[in-house]
């Protein structure tokens, strides 16, 4: 379980799946849970720590990465 703010998330029965393939040993990966939320953790610590997006943080999230805010510089 994980708790954001006041809120349980129940991560028991979340279905994770990878994010995508990255360079070497990397990987992310995230799970849909209830009422919209998204969990996100690292796939090669899977009993660690679990970062919870609200639906508009999961959105300005991907929204970022699909303009490239989060790409290294060239």
């Amino acid at each position: 379980m994980s708790i954001q703010g006041n809120t349980n998330i129940d991560l028991s029965g979340a279905t994770w799946r990878r994010a995508g393939e990255g360079a070497g040993n990397d990987s992310v990966e995230v799970a849909l849970l209830a009422d919209g939320h998204v969990g996100m953790r690292n796939g090669n610590d899977p009993e660690g720590p679990v970062l919870i997006f609200t639906p508009a943080e999961w959105a300005a999230f991907t929204a970022g990465v699909q303009d490239g805010e989060f790409d290294r510089p060239r």
